[in-house]
């Protein structure tokens, strides 16, 4: 009887597990964004938040909880509920987080579940537009030839694009200046007005003002050439072989999430980016449309953050 019993309450946790998977979600998802509105981490997380509504009837709604690198609102969900309705989205500036702080808020590897990643956006390397170094062999020669005379603008130490713009460095033996700024909008028009020589930065930030006329496209990153960009070489093509930076948007949940409920939302993204319109967005902010699930994503993530330790160990900057 003890045995029947058993296997009685076995199969009413089942049943009860699938119905909370078939019902998911059931009230509003908020999905928290740890930087300013108008990144491209928001702008795609947004888009994505709009087509999941969309699928399954139910509202997921963006919040912007910025400060610390991400970091705060990373730890509002790392202290949120673990049942699928507060997630975070980030790209590989997650992964660079234990080399740029002395101690995290939070267990970077066990305390966030990667969920999936989703519109893979090259980094790319950005001049003005009448900029007198037409390739990036150009830009490197003169780097080469009278150090720190050439110089980038990012969005603050620590960031993504300053450690891209080391590894670029390191790559060539060229020596570049840093030019910090309080963010990558205020570099961005930095480069526009003449400051700076170039910028590093993920192609959905930049392509506005490519098509505008107002910045020109040196390299993308990647393996390929982005069918939206079809004249830019890769860092490869350009000369530059060990240099393969490619940003992500992906999302994460609080540990402890249920397995049915993490399913649940990658089922609905990966059906979400096998959209006609998904796949359109992300050719036309220069990204292309992909997918991982949660085993590619934290493999992925695991490659990068050593990765980018090698980066950090090479690069002069006061961890915070």
């Amino acid at each position: 009887m003890k045995f029947i019993a058993t296997l009685a309450g076995a199969a009413l946790l089942a049943a009860a597990s699938l119905a909370h998977a078939q019902s998911y979600p059931s009230k509003p998802v908020k999905i928290i964004v740890p930087y300013p509105p108008g990144g491209a981490v928001d702008v795609v997380t947004r888009k994505m938040a709009a087509q999941l509504q969309a699928q399954t009837g139910q509202t997921f709604f963006v919040e912007n909880k910025a400060g610390a690198t991400g970091t705060i609102g990373i730890t509002s969900v790392v202290n949120a509920p673990a049942d699928g309705y507060t997630l975070v989205a980030n790209d590989t500036t997650y992964a660079l987080l234990p080399h740029i702080f002395k101690k995290l808020p939070f267990d970077h590897q066990k305390d966030l579940l990667p969920v999936s990643a989703f519109v893979f956006a090259p980094m790319a390397l950005v001049v003005k537009a009448d900029s007198d170094k037409k390739t990036l062999g150009d830009l490197i020669t003169v780097a080469k030839a009278k150090p720190d005379a050439i110089t980038y603008g990012t969005g603050g130490a620590g960031t993504t694009p300053h450690f891209a713009s080391e590894a670029l460095g390191i790559a060539t033996g060229a020596k570049f200046m840093h030019v910090p700024f309080k963010g990558a909008g205020e570099a961005t028009l930095a480069l526009l007005s003449g400051t700076i020589d170039f910028q590093i930065a993920s192609t959905p930030g930049i392509i506005g003002q490519v098509k505008g006329g107002k910045a020109r496209l040196l390299a993308v990153s990647g393996d390929h050439r982005l069918p939206a960009l079809p004249d830019v070489p890769t860092f490869a093509q350009a000369g530059v072989k060990d240099f393969s930076v490619v940003n992500f948007t992906g999302l994460w949940a609080p540990k402890g999430t249920p397995a049915d409920v993490l399913a649940k939302l990658q089922k609905e993204i990966a059906a979400a980016m096998g959209t006609a319109e998904m796949k359109a967005y992300a050719e036309g902010i220069a990204a292309e449309p992909g997918y991982w699930d949660a085993t590619a994503f934290g493999k992925d993530l695991a490659a990068r953050t050593a990765y980018w330790g090698k980066i950090a160990a090479n690069t002069a900057f006061e961890r915070q």
